[in-house]
């Protein structure tokens, strides 16, 4: 069976539900191009993924050798577009091929990942990159949660944090936010209103006729606050993660003067665990303060190693990308475990030019981690900002190139615990 030609084309009917398309091959997306999927760049459909139909989005299949819009459902109705929302730990490698009929749609921010249909079961364009057990969706929104948000916010009445999180956790699923009442593995603090960078995919403030998902923090949590949450988690969770730079705020490392406090108070209360912070990496002076203090490890969002797309997408205030290096550098020195959280987009993060530059970029900076994150953005609005670009050589051979040129570097999809030996605050050597 030529790989390129055994997937059939996935839709859903008026009624919902999702059948394969008999005699029309399924279709990808990379960038502005439909591409028919190789065998690589697909594996059966994972547990805890999700098969979902994409709003206002007609079909686009394959049928001798062109690319066919799919109007109507076999026995009446409209045709859906349909895709997968992956579990973490999975890199998507295609967008599901659509068309919107209203020029003016905008998909939510979703990491819509191509589907089709071949052996009797639905495959999805990805690949595996990282261990999923821990973020597996069966662990989380458990009938048990309610009663452990009582029990740690019985405990600290007037932590507004606990609140925040309690919000998070309920009403938008947020499994960083869960993690903290469950009292294991990576959980996020949210601390800070305000951001130096205005992204065009920002999942916590909508613009361009996008709803963002979430809200953002509408307080300024104090010291105490903080480090009581961050005390309770890395004390008595499992591989504890504390995490500063949640979906529901804006640029932690701007709080800066109050998260170094509270990293203060927290170590001396507890040497377990791992202090880590998300972050774009634009305010330098900011890093350094909480490197000083305690941090353990920086997770660096980043679209592109190139200045001119890396602008296009941050559209950063008050930064330059130098400073994003100059940040990482000082962490480096500092003794932390450096991550970037590259932002992957099939059709633009695997073209030549970007990998050139990503190379050179990690290898420079001695980066320790590589985590791929879904770019969830809808093709049409990203690619109205960004230009075009060279050849796109395809995420699966993108991820090759990067085992291949970066080996001492780790690939995955989200933040470990650090385990290394490291330097208590007062003997590290930080040069601005």
């Amino acid at each position: 069976m030529d790989d390129r030609q055994g997937f059939r084309a996935l839709y859903a009917n008026a009624k919902g539900q999702i059948l394969d398309y008999p005699g029309m091959g399924m279709l990808g997306r990379s960038a502005m191009e439909w591409v028919e999927p190789l065998r690589e760049e697909m594996i059966p459909l994972p547990r805890g993924a999700v098969l979902v139909s994409i709003p206002g989005q007609r079909p686009v299949a394959g049928e001798a050798g062109r690319a066919v819009v799919i109007k109507n459902a076999p026995g009446g109705g409209a045709a859906q577009a349909v895709g997968a929302l992956l579990p973490q730990g999975f890199t998507r490698t295609l967008f599901p091929a659509g068309v919107s009929p209203d020029p003016h749609n905008v998909l939510p921010l979703f990491g819509y990942a191509a589907v089709g249909f071949r052996d009797e079961k639905i495959w999805v364009a990805a690949v595996q990159s990282d261990e999923h057990r821990k973020w597996h969706p069966r662990f989380y929104n458990t009938v048990q949660l309610p009663a452990y948000i009582n029990r740690l916010q019985r405990k600290y009445p007037e932590n507004r944090i606990l609140k925040q999180l309690s919000h998070c956790a309920l009403n938008y699923g947020c499994y960083t936010a869960q993690n903290i009442f469950y009292r294991r593995w990576e959980g996020g603090i949210p601390t800070m209103r305000a951001c130096n960078a205005d992204c065009i995919g920002c999942i916590s403030e909508g613009h361009e006729k996008i709803d963002s998902p979430q809200q953002r923090l509408g307080f300024q949590p104090s010291v105490e606050e903080i480090s009581q949450v961050g005390s309770e988690h890395l004390a008595k969770a499992r591989e504890g993660i504390i995490s500063f730079g949640q979906g529901c705020e804006g640029e932690p490392s701007l709080n800066a003067v109050d998260i170094a406090a509270a990293i203060s108070r927290i170590r001396c209360q507890t040497d377990r665990g791992t202090i880590n912070i998300n972050t774009n990496a634009g305010y330098t002076e900011g890093i350094i303060r909480l490197c000083r203090a305690g941090l353990d490890a920086m997770r660096v969002t980043i679209f592109s190693c190139r200045q001119e797309n890396y602008q296009i997408y941050h559209r950063p205030k008050n930064y330059r990308w130098d400073d994003v290096g100059r940040s990482v550098s000082s962490a480096k020195e500092a003794g932390l475990d450096v991550s970037l959280n590259l932002l992957v987009f099939p059709g633009f993060t695997d073209r030549e030019e970007e990998i050139e530059a990503l190379l050179a970029w990690v290898k420079q900076k001695q980066v320790d981690m590589i985590q791929l994150r879904n770019l969830n953005i809808d093709p049409d609005l990203l690619f109205r900002h960004v230009p075009d670009g060279g050849t796109a050589i395809g995420i699966s051979n993108f991820l090759y190139v990067l085992q291949q040129e970066l080996p001492a570097v780790r690939i995955g999809s989200y933040t470990h615990p650090v385990k290394t030996e490291k330097a208590r605050p007062s003997e590290r050597q930080i040069t601005s």
